[in-house]
């Protein structure tokens, strides 16, 4: 009978998840992404649960919402916020907001005071970050998992845990890339 009980436990799964092989792959992917990363398991999580925790807050301030496009990225616990809002006073509603949040270090409010940026727009930016990660990836010396590229408006945003070198090649990758307007570095460095 134990034989049965352990059988079915690991079956069970099995059938439950038969739908969801993107799900699975998608937290292996995850998973091999957390093993690979200079942050700890632990800081990756609440990297994560910082950036849910920012859209719940922006979603649940009707003011902000409706009147704004906002983005926020973490990384080791740095807040990067960009998109657009109407003025400067949601701007600073939003740095306040994010402030209330365990386990955030420092905030880097970025948003534009301007209407919400259109979707060309927006698709032009993820364009702009995928050939970027695209390079980084093809690149020998830069290891991709360390560097997270956001980009808003042409201005690419560049976080993670890196040697002085690694950012340097990195801007220097970055610039070259066609449509980018500005590079920020927002890097703590590990040298």
């Amino acid at each position: 009978m134990p034989k049965m009980k352990s059988l079915l436990l690991l079956i069970i799964p099995v059938v439950l998840l038969q739908g969801c092989a993107a799900a699975v792959v998608t937290g292996a992917a995850t998973g091999a992404a957390v093993v690979h990363d200079r942050r700890s398991a632990g800081t990756v999580l609440d990297d994560q649960s910082i950036e849910i925790k920012v859209s719940s807050i922006l979603f649940s301030n009707k003011k902000i919402y409706d009147q704004s496009h906002i983005n926020a990225t973490s990384y080791n616990g740095v807040v990067l916020i960009t998109g657009e809002t109407p003025n400067e006073s949601l701007k600073q509603q939003v740095t306040k907001e994010v402030q209330t949040i365990a386990n955030v270090r420092r905030i880097h409010n970025e948003l534009l005071i301007a209407a919400p940026s259109s979707l060309p727009s927006r698709s032009s930016d993820a364009w702009i970050t995928s050939k970027i990660k695209a390079k980084l990836t093809a690149d020998k010396y830069i290891d991709p998992f360390f560097i997270k590229v956001v980009t808003e408006h042409g201005i690419v945003y560049l976080m993670g845990l890196v040697s002085h070198a690694e950012a340097d090649r990195v801007v220097d990758i970055v610039t070259q890339s066609a449509g980018v307007q500005r590079v920020i570095k927002i890097f703590e460095y590990t040298d």
